[in-house]
Protein backbone atom coordinates (compact mmCIF):
# COMPACT_ATOMS: atom_id res chain seq x y z
CA UNK A 1 0.00 0.00 0.00
CA UNK A 2 1.42 2.93 -1.36
CA UNK A 3 5.13 1.72 -1.32
CA UNK A 4 4.81 1.01 2.60
CA UNK A 5 5.12 -2.80 1.44
CA UNK A 6 2.50 -4.04 3.17
CA UNK A 7 -0.74 -4.79 2.19
CA UNK A 8 -3.56 -2.86 4.44
CA UNK A 9 -4.23 -6.32 5.98
CA UNK A 10 -0.35 -6.58 7.24
CA UNK A 11 -0.14 -3.44 8.74
CA UNK A 12 -0.87 -2.50 12.55
CA UNK A 13 -3.74 -0.63 13.15
CA UNK A 14 -2.29 1.12 15.16
CA UNK A 15 0.45 1.95 12.69
CA UNK A 16 0.50 5.58 10.45
CA UNK A 17 -0.30 3.91 7.44
CA UNK A 18 -3.69 2.69 8.99
CA UNK A 19 -4.10 5.39 11.19
CA UNK A 20 -3.76 7.96 7.85
CA UNK A 21 -6.42 5.17 5.88
CA UNK A 22 -8.86 5.82 8.81
CA UNK A 23 -8.47 9.32 8.83
CA UNK A 24 -9.22 9.75 4.87
CA UNK A 25 -12.04 7.23 5.02
CA UNK A 26 -13.52 9.59 7.89
CA UNK A 27 -13.02 12.78 6.30
CA UNK A 28 -14.35 11.67 2.70
CA UNK A 29 -17.63 10.27 4.14
CA UNK A 30 -18.28 13.47 6.02
CA UNK A 31 -17.69 15.61 3.01
CA UNK A 32 -19.59 12.68 0.94
CA UNK A 33 -23.11 12.84 3.44
CA UNK A 34 -22.23 16.27 4.83
CA UNK A 35 -21.90 15.39 8.60
CA UNK A 36 -21.87 17.92 11.06
CA UNK A 37 -18.98 18.52 13.34
CA UNK A 38 -21.03 17.88 16.42
CA UNK A 39 -21.88 13.89 14.95
CA UNK A 40 -19.55 11.40 16.22
CA UNK A 41 -18.65 8.63 13.26
CA UNK A 42 -17.96 4.70 14.52
CA UNK A 43 -16.36 2.32 12.58
CA UNK A 44 -17.85 -1.25 14.79
CA UNK A 45 -18.18 -4.59 13.95
CA UNK A 46 -20.86 -6.96 14.33
CA UNK A 47 -23.31 -5.45 11.69
CA UNK A 48 -26.36 -3.54 11.91
CA UNK A 49 -28.18 -6.42 14.08
CA UNK A 50 -25.63 -5.97 17.05
CA UNK A 51 -26.16 -2.45 16.95
CA UNK A 52 -30.18 -3.55 17.57
CA UNK A 53 -28.81 -4.55 21.27
CA UNK A 54 -26.49 -1.30 21.46
CA UNK A 55 -29.04 1.23 20.61
CA UNK A 56 -31.60 0.82 23.65
CA UNK A 57 -28.21 0.10 25.74
CA UNK A 58 -26.86 3.72 24.95
CA UNK A 59 -30.14 5.99 24.21
CA UNK A 60 -31.89 4.23 27.72
CA UNK A 61 -30.95 5.04 31.32
CA UNK A 62 -32.65 1.83 32.38
CA UNK A 63 -34.35 -1.57 31.57
CA UNK A 64 -37.59 0.83 32.76
CA UNK A 65 -37.20 3.18 29.74
CA UNK A 66 -39.73 3.56 26.68
CA UNK A 67 -38.74 3.14 23.25
CA UNK A 68 -40.79 3.51 20.33
CA UNK A 69 -40.17 1.13 17.03
CA UNK A 70 -42.59 2.08 13.66
CA UNK A 71 -42.44 -1.73 12.02
CA UNK A 72 -42.18 -1.53 8.05
CA UNK A 73 -41.30 -4.74 7.63
CA UNK A 74 -38.53 -8.21 8.73
CA UNK A 75 -36.09 -5.37 9.77
CA UNK A 76 -38.08 -3.39 11.76
CA UNK A 77 -39.53 -6.30 13.30
CA UNK A 78 -35.89 -7.67 14.48
CA UNK A 79 -34.97 -4.61 15.74
CA UNK A 80 -37.44 -3.80 18.51
CA UNK A 81 -37.69 -7.76 19.32
CA UNK A 82 -34.35 -7.57 20.05
CA UNK A 83 -34.39 -3.90 22.21
CA UNK A 84 -37.57 -5.65 23.93
CA UNK A 85 -34.78 -7.55 25.60
CA UNK A 86 -33.63 -4.59 27.38
CA UNK A 87 -35.84 -1.86 27.32
CA UNK A 88 -39.55 -1.12 27.56
CA UNK A 89 -39.85 -1.45 23.40
CA UNK A 90 -42.97 -1.31 21.90
CA UNK A 91 -44.53 -1.25 18.16
CA UNK A 92 -45.80 2.59 18.22
CA UNK A 93 -47.10 2.01 14.28
CA UNK A 94 -46.56 -1.08 11.91
CA UNK A 95 -47.66 -2.00 8.11
CA UNK A 96 -48.13 -5.50 9.31
CA UNK A 97 -52.24 -5.16 8.13
CA UNK A 98 -50.78 -4.73 4.47
CA UNK A 99 -48.77 -7.11 4.64
CA UNK A 100 -45.63 -4.80 5.03
CA UNK A 101 -46.35 -2.98 1.49
CA UNK A 102 -46.33 0.65 3.21
CA UNK A 103 -45.76 2.95 5.67
CA UNK A 104 -47.74 4.12 8.74
CA UNK A 105 -48.79 7.93 7.83
CA UNK A 106 -46.61 9.82 10.63
CA UNK A 107 -49.97 10.60 12.32
CA UNK A 108 -50.90 7.15 13.12
CA UNK A 109 -48.21 6.59 15.43
CA UNK A 110 -48.58 5.77 18.84
CA UNK A 111 -45.91 7.44 20.62
CA UNK A 112 -44.94 8.02 23.74
CA UNK A 113 -43.85 11.56 25.53
CA UNK A 114 -41.97 9.37 27.67
CA UNK A 115 -40.01 7.48 24.63
CA UNK A 116 -36.19 8.13 24.57
CA UNK A 117 -35.88 7.56 20.91
CA UNK A 118 -38.38 6.37 17.92
CA UNK A 119 -36.59 4.01 15.32
CA UNK A 120 -36.74 3.21 11.95
CA UNK A 121 -35.67 0.81 9.15
CA UNK A 122 -35.19 3.58 5.94
CA UNK A 123 -35.66 0.37 3.92
CA UNK A 124 -36.78 -2.04 3.97
CA UNK A 125 -35.00 -5.05 1.24
CA UNK A 126 -37.06 -8.14 1.65
CA UNK A 127 -40.56 -5.90 1.14
CA UNK A 128 -38.84 -3.06 -0.99
CA UNK A 129 -40.49 0.08 1.17
CA UNK A 130 -38.58 2.61 1.94
CA UNK A 131 -39.05 5.85 3.63
CA UNK A 132 -38.51 8.84 1.13
CA UNK A 133 -37.21 11.30 3.98
CA UNK A 134 -36.83 11.45 7.66
CA UNK A 135 -40.35 11.77 8.98
CA UNK A 136 -40.88 14.39 11.74
CA UNK A 137 -41.22 13.16 15.20
CA UNK A 138 -40.61 16.62 16.69
CA UNK A 139 -38.11 16.78 19.16
CA UNK A 140 -37.83 13.08 19.93
CA UNK A 141 -34.60 11.58 19.06
CA UNK A 142 -35.41 10.19 15.36
CA UNK A 143 -32.84 6.69 14.85
CA UNK A 144 -32.38 4.91 11.66
CA UNK A 145 -31.00 1.53 10.19
CA UNK A 146 -30.19 2.91 7.06
CA UNK A 147 -27.62 -0.68 6.30
CA UNK A 148 -29.55 -0.99 2.62
CA UNK A 149 -30.08 2.89 1.27
CA UNK A 150 -26.79 4.33 3.21
CA UNK A 151 -25.42 6.70 1.07
CA UNK A 152 -28.22 5.88 -2.49
CA UNK A 153 -29.53 9.57 -1.57
CA UNK A 154 -28.39 12.91 0.43
CA UNK A 155 -29.07 12.53 4.28
CA UNK A 156 -30.48 15.67 6.42
CA UNK A 157 -28.19 14.13 8.91
CA UNK A 158 -29.32 16.73 11.20
CA UNK A 159 -32.80 15.49 11.74
CA UNK A 160 -31.47 12.23 12.80
CA UNK A 161 -29.85 11.47 16.38
CA UNK A 162 -28.37 8.05 15.17
CA UNK A 163 -27.87 6.88 11.70
CA UNK A 164 -26.40 3.20 11.22
CA UNK A 165 -25.55 1.01 8.31
CA UNK A 166 -23.83 -1.90 7.87
CA UNK A 167 -21.67 -1.74 4.88
CA UNK A 168 -22.31 -4.66 2.82
CA UNK A 169 -25.22 -3.10 0.04
CA UNK A 170 -23.69 0.13 -0.65
CA UNK A 171 -20.88 1.10 0.78
CA UNK A 172 -18.10 -1.72 0.84
CA UNK A 173 -17.62 -5.73 2.48
CA UNK A 174 -19.49 -6.80 4.96
CA UNK A 175 -17.37 -6.77 8.48
CA UNK A 176 -17.79 -2.60 9.50
CA UNK A 177 -20.95 -1.10 10.42
CA UNK A 178 -20.73 2.84 10.75
CA UNK A 179 -22.88 4.58 13.35
CA UNK A 180 -23.12 8.19 12.87
CA UNK A 181 -24.44 9.28 16.17
CA UNK A 182 -24.91 13.17 17.69
CA UNK A 183 -22.28 13.73 20.03
CA UNK A 184 -24.48 14.55 23.24
CA UNK A 185 -25.78 10.64 23.07
CA UNK A 186 -22.83 9.01 23.25
CA UNK A 187 -21.60 8.43 26.78
CA UNK A 188 -24.81 7.79 28.53
CA UNK A 189 -25.10 4.08 28.47
CA UNK A 190 -26.87 2.07 30.72
CA UNK A 191 -25.18 0.38 33.97
CA UNK A 192 -24.04 -3.31 32.44
CA UNK A 193 -23.51 -2.15 29.11
CA UNK A 194 -20.46 -4.66 27.54
CA UNK A 195 -17.85 -2.66 26.35
CA UNK A 196 -18.00 -2.93 22.89
CA UNK A 197 -21.50 -1.54 22.47
CA UNK A 198 -20.77 1.45 24.31
CA UNK A 199 -20.48 4.17 21.40
CA UNK A 200 -18.12 5.60 24.04
CA UNK A 201 -15.60 3.12 23.83
CA UNK A 202 -15.14 3.44 19.92
CA UNK A 203 -15.54 7.06 20.17
CA UNK A 204 -12.96 7.05 22.99
CA UNK A 205 -10.17 5.32 20.99
CA UNK A 206 -11.26 6.69 17.47
CA UNK A 207 -12.74 3.43 16.33
CA UNK A 208 -9.58 1.34 17.77
CA UNK A 209 -10.30 0.01 21.10
CA UNK A 210 -9.08 -3.43 19.52
CA UNK A 211 -8.24 -4.32 15.94
CA UNK A 212 -10.74 -3.01 13.68
CA UNK A 213 -11.80 -4.67 10.10
CA UNK A 214 -9.35 -2.75 8.81
CA UNK A 215 -9.60 -4.15 5.33
CA UNK A 216 -13.01 -3.27 4.87
CA UNK A 217 -12.43 0.30 6.40
CA UNK A 218 -10.26 0.52 3.37
CA UNK A 219 -12.45 -0.65 0.87
CA UNK A 220 -14.97 1.70 2.56
CA UNK A 221 -12.76 4.53 1.92
CA UNK A 222 -12.90 3.66 -1.78
CA UNK A 223 -16.03 3.66 -2.47
CA UNK A 224 -16.42 7.37 -0.20
CA UNK A 225 -13.94 8.67 -2.73
CA UNK A 226 -15.43 7.09 -5.72
CA UNK A 227 -18.92 8.49 -4.87
CA UNK A 228 -17.41 11.79 -4.72
CA UNK A 229 -15.76 11.40 -8.34
CA UNK A 230 -18.99 10.67 -9.30
CA UNK A 231 -20.79 14.17 -7.75
CA UNK A 232 -21.90 13.17 -4.79
CA UNK A 233 -25.34 11.77 -3.25
CA UNK A 234 -27.34 13.99 -5.34
CA UNK A 235 -25.80 12.47 -8.74
CA UNK A 236 -26.06 9.25 -7.26
CA UNK A 237 -29.46 9.55 -5.96
CA UNK A 238 -30.40 10.57 -9.72
CA UNK A 239 -28.65 7.58 -11.06
CA UNK A 240 -30.69 5.34 -8.62
CA UNK A 241 -34.05 7.24 -9.51
CA UNK A 242 -33.27 6.22 -13.13
CA UNK A 243 -32.41 2.71 -12.59
CA UNK A 244 -35.42 2.09 -10.60
CA UNK A 245 -38.31 4.00 -12.69
CA UNK A 246 -37.03 1.43 -15.70
CA UNK A 247 -38.39 -1.20 -13.76
CA UNK A 248 -41.41 0.00 -12.04
CA UNK A 249 -42.22 1.45 -15.63
CA UNK A 250 -41.50 -2.20 -17.12
CA UNK A 251 -44.08 -3.54 -14.25
CA UNK A 252 -46.96 -0.56 -14.68
CA UNK A 253 -47.09 -1.22 -18.42
CA UNK A 254 -46.70 -4.86 -18.54
CA UNK A 255 -50.69 -4.82 -18.57
CA UNK A 256 -51.13 -7.19 -15.29
CA UNK A 257 -48.56 -9.40 -15.61
CA UNK A 258 -46.60 -8.48 -13.72
CA UNK A 259 -47.26 -6.42 -10.23
CA UNK A 260 -45.56 -4.99 -7.30
CA UNK A 261 -47.75 -4.96 -4.47
CA UNK A 262 -45.49 -1.86 -2.31
CA UNK A 263 -47.46 1.17 -2.22
CA UNK A 264 -46.51 3.49 -4.78
CA UNK A 265 -45.49 6.34 -2.46
CA UNK A 266 -43.04 3.97 -0.57
CA UNK A 267 -41.37 2.04 -3.18
CA UNK A 268 -37.89 1.24 -2.91
CA UNK A 269 -35.02 2.36 -4.86
CA UNK A 270 -32.83 -0.34 -4.02
CA UNK A 271 -35.10 -3.28 -3.77
CA UNK A 272 -38.06 -4.01 -6.47
CA UNK A 273 -40.19 -6.76 -5.40
CA UNK A 274 -42.54 -8.24 -8.46
CA UNK A 275 -44.74 -10.89 -9.13
CA UNK A 276 -45.49 -12.62 -12.21
CA UNK A 277 -49.68 -13.10 -12.65
CA UNK A 278 -50.10 -16.14 -12.56
CA UNK A 279 -47.51 -16.85 -9.88
CA UNK A 280 -47.03 -20.34 -10.93
CA UNK A 281 -44.90 -18.73 -13.81
CA UNK A 282 -42.55 -17.36 -11.34
CA UNK A 283 -40.28 -20.47 -11.69
CA UNK A 284 -40.40 -20.02 -15.68
CA UNK A 285 -39.23 -16.75 -15.25
CA UNK A 286 -36.25 -17.19 -13.00
CA UNK A 287 -35.41 -19.67 -15.22
CA UNK A 288 -35.07 -18.21 -18.56
CA UNK A 289 -33.89 -14.96 -16.98
CA UNK A 290 -30.46 -17.53 -15.37
CA UNK A 291 -30.05 -18.39 -19.01
CA UNK A 292 -30.38 -14.53 -20.03
CA UNK A 293 -27.31 -14.53 -17.75
CA UNK A 294 -29.51 -12.59 -14.95
CA UNK A 295 -28.90 -14.05 -11.78
CA UNK A 296 -30.24 -12.94 -7.68
CA UNK A 297 -33.89 -12.55 -8.55
CA UNK A 298 -35.62 -14.91 -6.82
CA UNK A 299 -37.56 -13.11 -3.93
CA UNK A 300 -36.98 -13.35 -0.35
CA UNK A 301 -38.18 -17.05 1.05
CA UNK A 302 -40.50 -15.38 3.44
CA UNK A 303 -42.58 -13.62 0.80
CA UNK A 304 -41.46 -15.67 -2.75
CA UNK A 305 -42.33 -13.79 -5.72
CA UNK A 306 -38.99 -11.84 -7.75
CA UNK A 307 -36.95 -9.10 -6.16
CA UNK A 308 -34.91 -7.08 -7.88
CA UNK A 309 -31.64 -5.75 -5.98
CA UNK A 310 -30.04 -2.66 -7.25
CA UNK A 311 -27.56 -0.79 -4.98
CA UNK A 312 -25.41 1.85 -6.39
CA UNK A 313 -22.88 -0.53 -8.00
CA UNK A 314 -25.12 -2.34 -10.52
CA UNK A 315 -24.93 -0.34 -13.54
CA UNK A 316 -27.78 0.97 -15.51
CA UNK A 317 -26.75 -1.96 -18.20
CA UNK A 318 -27.90 -4.61 -15.81
CA UNK A 319 -31.30 -3.00 -15.31
CA UNK A 320 -31.73 -2.45 -18.79
CA UNK A 321 -31.12 -6.22 -19.49
CA UNK A 322 -33.51 -6.88 -16.72
CA UNK A 323 -36.26 -4.50 -18.38
CA UNK A 324 -35.70 -5.88 -22.29
CA UNK A 325 -35.67 -9.41 -20.47
CA UNK A 326 -39.18 -8.72 -18.63
CA UNK A 327 -40.94 -7.53 -22.33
Amino acid sequence: WNGSGMSVMEMSHRGPEFISILAKTEADMRELIGIPDNYKVLFVQGGASTQFAAIPMNLCKDKSAAADYITTGAWGKKAVAEAARFVDAQTAATSKESNFSSIPAVGEWALRDEAAYVHICANETIGGVEYKGAPDVGDKVLVADMSSNFCSKPIDVEKYGVIYAGAQKNIGPSGVTMVIVREDLVGNAMEGTPAMLDWSTAAENDSCYNTPPCWAIYMCGLVFEDLLKQGGLEAIEKKNIAKAGLIYDAINSSGGFYSCPVDENARSLMNVPFRVVPNDLEKDFLAGAAEAGLTQLKGHRSVGGIRASIYNAMPSAGVEALVAFMK
